[in-house]
């Protein structure tokens, strides 16, 4: 009987648990064509008894989506690859190349993982304001309108770097068969060539894993970039404007319209994820994370 029974309890199980991860999807979905009366009535109703279309048209109007589309991008995709081509020369350094210090770098790298990240939200703030040589500070920083802190670089320099990133490249270099690297220092390959035309291409699905965990992250971080935005509000972001737009106005009356600008804002978080997912597990499952 266990054979028979097992498999149709756990079918179900995996649906029903399915169905309920789904369900805040769709609600936001559906919510976003309805109107503002329909949205707040006592009697909850799935799907929209007349679907407004002009919500998604409304929601652009009023919160300049196009901008706060472009800066998230920008922002996203920016740090995303700063962080990929960091981790991975870092992982391939604390790997493949013998050092003294080595250990206690990655020990280092490691220790950081344990500060909260608002930790570093004055220290980062006052290097973006006293950033030398921008914004017309002299060489030490000062003198000048705010440096980089009215820039699109504030958004993404501070993320620049990831600790977990670093710490993923270098689980999965590490099953990288030294033999490789040894004939192409023989042949006469620089260390910049080994890596970018050997050991890079050899760690695409954990390229793939990071890359969606920072830009996913990266898409959703919400408090450096009201900070910015507090500078410069040309700098908004899709987060930031959802709930700017929650604040200034009547929320009974604006939440069909917030719901449309999430739905906005999660479609490119899905299409990543829906391109990367089987490099994503292979990755995980590689980088000794299972």
């Amino acid at each position: 009987m266990k054979p028979r029974i097992f498999p149709w309890f756990s079918y179900t199980f995996i649906i029903v648990g399915s169905i309920v991860m789904v369900f805040p999807f769709l609600d936001m979905l559906f919510s976003s064509f309805k109107g503002a009366a329909e949205y707040n009535n006592i009697h909850y109703t799935l799907l929209p008894e007349q679907f407004q279309w002009d919500n998604y048209a409304n929601a652009i109007e009023k919160l300049n989506l196009g901008l706060l589309f472009k800066n998230s991008i920008v922002k996203s995709v920016s740090t995303t690859v700063l962080v990929l081509l960091t981790s991975a020369m870092g992982g391939y350094a604390l790997t493949k190349l013998r050092f003294k210090g080595r250990n206690l770098i990655f020990r280092f790298v490691l220790s950081t993982m344990m500060f909260p990240a608002f930790l570093f939200l004055i220290p980062n703030f006052y290097i973006m304001v006293h950033f030398p040589l921008a914004g017309g500070n002299d060489l030490f920083g000062e003198g000048g309108y705010g440096g980089l802190a009215a820039t699109p670089l504030a958004l993404i320099l501070p993320f620049a770097v990831s600790a977990f990133g670093i710490f993923l490249m270098r689980q999965f270099i590490m099953g990288i068969n030294d033999a490789y690297i040894e004939a192409a220092r023989l042949d006469g390959a620089s260390e910049l060539r080994i890596f970018f035309q050997l050991v890079l291409p050899m760690t695409g699905p954990a390229l793939a894993t990071l890359a969606i965990f920072e830009f996913i992250g990266s898409w959703n971080e919400f408090i450096w970039s009201l900070l910015m935005y507090s500078v410069n509000q040309d700098l908004a972001t899709l987060p930031v404007g959802v709930q700017m737009l929650k604040s200034h106005l009547d929320p009974a009356l604006t939440q069909p319209l917030v719901m449309a600008a999430l739905v906005v804002s999660t479609l490119p978080i899905l299409i990543v994820f829906v391109f990367l997912q089987k490099y994503y597990v292979r990755g995980m499952m590689n980088s000794g994370m299972k």
